[in-house]
């Protein structure tokens, strides 16, 4: 069985590093699928879920917001500079956030306040869709 190093790493700290069967990830010009001797690649992703196969046939579930993929036929490497594992996703706070953000989106001044508004709104419904999908596959 053929296997690919993956590293999914935050401004903070890896969030995972092991060997893979399989990951996917949500590309900036839509989903992307990362089989062991892919070729190298390097992409900005979306704030989404990432799904990894790992070799025992269990998969992982972590959340970005955003950031740089990297792909070489043995390895793949994730950047972002917000990175939680699926099981410390937390729907309340996730929610508090989203809440926050409409609140700031309603009232921004300016267009870059609303910039900023727009963009967290983005991210927070990522995280709310990426702990859903982590629910339903537990």
């Amino acid at each position: 069985m053929s296997t690919i190093h993956v590293d999914v790493v935050s401004a903070e700290e890896s969030i995972f590093s092991g060997e893979a069967k399989f990951v996917a990830l949500p590309g900036e010009a839509g989903e992307l699928g990362i089989y062991p001797r892919h070729t190298p690649l390097i992409t900005r992703i979306k704030a989404g879920s990432v799904r990894i196969e790992k070799a025992d046939g269990t998969e992982e579930f972590v959340f970005v917001a955003g950031g740089i993929l990297e792909v070489q036929p043995n390895c793949v490497t994730v950047m972002s500079d917000t990175a939680i594992r699926g099981k410390d996703l937390d729907d309340e706070k996730a929610n508090a956030a989203r809440a926050e953000a409409e609140e700031a989106l309603k009232n921004a001044k300016s267009e870059i306040d609303m910039a900023r508004a727009t963009s967290e709104l983005a991210i927070m419904a990522a995280q709310i869709a990426a702990l859903r999908k982590y629910r339903q596959k537990k």
